[in-house]
């Protein structure tokens, strides 16, 4: 079983049961048949097949799909709304994210001790260099505000801790998220944003807000970060920067061709 797609895998294997699909079938057929019969979108598909191939399974890499539309505001996802520590990390994270979109992976191990703060931005220092991240400011001193009034968050050296114990015996409270509770995290957020527009929005821009909501229901992690490269932040590691170079280009040609 994959480490730390668990359930994914388990999904993966009670979709194949279904179809009495062992794992010779899908090694030769792939995953076409469950994407068909459980109604997969791209997305799910590449996620599924990742899954299968850390589970063994010869299958060939389904490429993960551009993010739709390739221009989308991020900015709702890192608007302080409330105190709730929850809200408050998904805030920080998306805000450093926006200016810094490193993957799921490094910020999984990113420490506070990484970041510092000037009086206009987030320094941010890893072995691979240092970025000035300008924007965050006020998502960071928010969230670090309310952990310093829990000792357990307040002494923890991550930057986006477990709020709460979690189903492993290893779990707790100030500890190390997984990347798929993090990918979860994101998820949740996202569409708690989407609530919040719905229920704010005036009259005039109501449509608006309908075209945002749709996106964001898809959105996942991994495509937020994509959209924010693709928008010019710099780039962190090499993974997702080849995508996102193509989605500037697209919408540099696209440009030129409306201007001719």
């Amino acid at each position: 079983m994959p480490q730390g797609y668990e359930p994914q895998w388990r999904r993966l294997i009670d979709a194949a049961l279904e179809l009495d699909l062992g794992p010779d079938d899908l090694a030769a057929q792939g995953l076409d048949v469950l994407a068909v019969a459980r109604e997969w979108k791209p997305a799910t598909v590449a996620l599924y097949t990742k899954v299968a191939r850390y589970g063994g399974l010869a299958l060939p890499i389904a490429p993960t799909p551009e993010p739709d539309p390739q221009e989308l505001d991020l900015r709702p996802l890192t608007d302080v709304r409330s105190n709730d520590p929850e809200h408050l990390r998904s805030v920080a994270w998306c805000a450093l994210a926006l200016g810094w979109p490193a993957p799921v992976g490094v910020f999984r191990s990113l420490r506070r001790e990484q970041v510092r703060t000037t009086a206009r931005r987030l320094l941010i220092s890893t072995d691979d260099g240092e970025w000035a991240v300008p924007g965050a400011l006020t998502a960071w001193h928010a969230w670090e505000s309310a952990r310093g009034r829990f000792p357990a968050l307040s002494a923890s050296p991550w930057v986006l801790p477990a709020l709460r114990r979690g189903p492993g015996l290893d779990s707790r409270i100030g500890g190390r998220l997984s990347t798929q509770a993090l990918q979860a995290t994101f998820t949740k957020h996202a569409r708690n944003t989407v609530g919040h527009l719905r229920a704010t929005v005036a009259p005039s821009r109501r449509e608006v807000v309908e075209e945002l909501a749709a996106a964001y229901r898809h959105l996942s992690y991994d495509s937020y970060r994509r959209l924010a490269l693709a928008a010019g932040a710099p780039p962190v590691a090499s993974r997702g920067v080849v995508r996102a170079a193509r989605s500037v280009h697209r919408s540099t040609a696209r440009a030129v061709r409306l201007a001719g």
